[in-house]
């Protein structure tokens, strides 16, 4: 693990808190990708359980690092949850018990966009919960997680930290955007002018839920390429993956075609668009 560690975390010849070069990154998250792969093969080859929690504030960067960490590995081994607004029934259930059907099963790598800790935060802050209700909560969790981890789930969990300037940027930039509308809800506009009630929330969650079982691990993402790179690297050096070896793949021979012949049939070819050539 060490020696693959030291190809992963190699010397980027950008500075340490500005933007990455294109290229460097490009490089970076190719070689990472190549380990994702790897890790996936030895999830599924040893049934190991693995839950990666992500959390943060609008616009911190979450949906891209977890895009990030997805793009180059099997849906049906890395499963993303992002749950929308509980049921009028799931209401009435103990909060938790909405969130354990989508724990890992062997062979699984679960990433929660957004997870049991909405209570801890948007639905404290914007009173969709009492106090006493997140208090209970805040109580109840660490003792929840410490049964997953004893269960053998690996569990890790991610606080994005966006400053307030580069939040309101990437906020005003989805407003412009048709391709980022969709992400600003009317819930974003109300929850953005509570900044300081979100970090009063935020400590309390850390004071609460921090242990030795399921620590807090906290990445900087006003660069969020380099937030990406940095939690990818930081996921894969804290899983005790090993390559698993594969055996080398060879095309069959194709079959002859002997009596088909192409139907004469009337396919219905989508229009092919005159793009400029390379």
């Amino acid at each position: 693990m060490a020696k693959k560690m030291k190809v992963i975390e190699r010397e980027r010849h950008s500075p340490p808190d500005g933007k990455l070069r294109a290229r460097d990154y490009d490089d970076e998250l190719a070689r990472l990708h190549v380990e994702l792969v790897k890790l996936q093969q030895w999830v599924v080859r040893k049934g190991v359980k693995i839950c990666v929690v992500f959390e943060g504030r609008d616009g911190a960067g979450k949906g891209g690092t977890i895009k990030a960490i997805t793009e180059r590995v099997s849906p049906r081994v890395f499963r993303v949850v992002a749950l929308s607004a509980p049921t009028e029934r799931e209401k009435s259930q103990m909060y938790l018990q909405r969130y354990i059907p989508y724990l890992p099963a062997a062979g699984e790598v679960v990433i929660f966009d957004r997870s049991w800790y909405n209570r801890a935060g948007v639905e404290r802050v914007m009173g969709f919960c009492t106090e006493e209700q997140t208090k209970k909560f805040l109580a109840a969790v660490p003792a929840v997680e410490k049964a997953i981890v004893e269960s053998g789930v690996i569990l890790l969990k991610y606080w994005l930290e966006v400053s307030p300037e580069e939040q309101t940027r990437r906020l005003e930039a989805r407003i412009n955007d048709g391709r980022k509308i969709w992400k600003l809800s009317p819930m974003d506009l109300k929850s953005y002018s509570r900044w300081y009630d979100y970090s009063r929330a935020r400590d309390d969650m850390f004071v609460a839920t921090d242990t030795p079982w399921a620590p807090w691990f906290v990445a900087r993402s006003d660069v969020k390429k380099r937030a990406r790179l940095n939690i990818i690297s930081h996921m894969l050096s804290n899983i005790p993956y090993e390559e698993v070896p594969a055996e080398k793949v060879k095309l069959p021979k194709r079959q002859a075609a002997e009596d088909y012949r192409e139907p004469d049939y009337p396919f219905k070819f989508i229009p092919e668009l005159a793009w400029p050539a390379a």
